[in-house]
C-alpha cells in the first residue's frame, strides 16, 4: 500500500478574517521575532503578496525575502504589512513591564 502524502499549508487552514486575527495575534504574543515574520509572511501570502506589495509601496521581492524564515524584516515593514492586512499594533497588544 502506498500513502500519498501533499505538503502542508498553513494558507490553505486560514479561512476567514477571525482565523487571520487569532492566528496573528499567536505570533505577536510569542514575542519570537522570527514567528512573527514567518506568520505575516504565510498572511500575506494568503491575502495576495501582490496585494499587499501594491498596497504597502513594497516589492513582492523584498517581501518574500523579508517575510521567509530566514528573513528579519524592520520593525517599519512589519508595521506596513500589518497596516496592509488591517492588523495593527495597540496599546492593548502590550503589558507593562514588571
Amino acid at each position: 500500500m502506498v500513502i500519498e502524502t501533499t505538503p502542508y499549508d498553513v494558507c490553505d487552514y486560514l479561512n476567514s478574517d477571525e482565523e487571520i486575527k487569532a492566528y496573528l495575534d499567536e505570533a505577536l504574543a510569542s514575542n519570537d521575532s522570527k514567528l512573527i515574520a514567518h506568520v505575516l509572511g504565510n498572511v500575506a501570502r494568503k491575502i495576495g503578496m501582490k496585494k499587499i506589495a501594491e498596497t504597502t509601496g513594497l516589492s513582492r521581492e523584498s517581501l518574500y525575502k523579508s517575510l521567509s524564515d530566514k528573513g528579519n524584516p524592520e520593525l517599519a515593514t512589519i508595521i506596513k504589512v500589518l497596516n496592509a492586512i488591517g492588523h495593527t499594533l495597540k496599546t492593548d497588544d502590550f503589558k507593562q513591564a514588571s
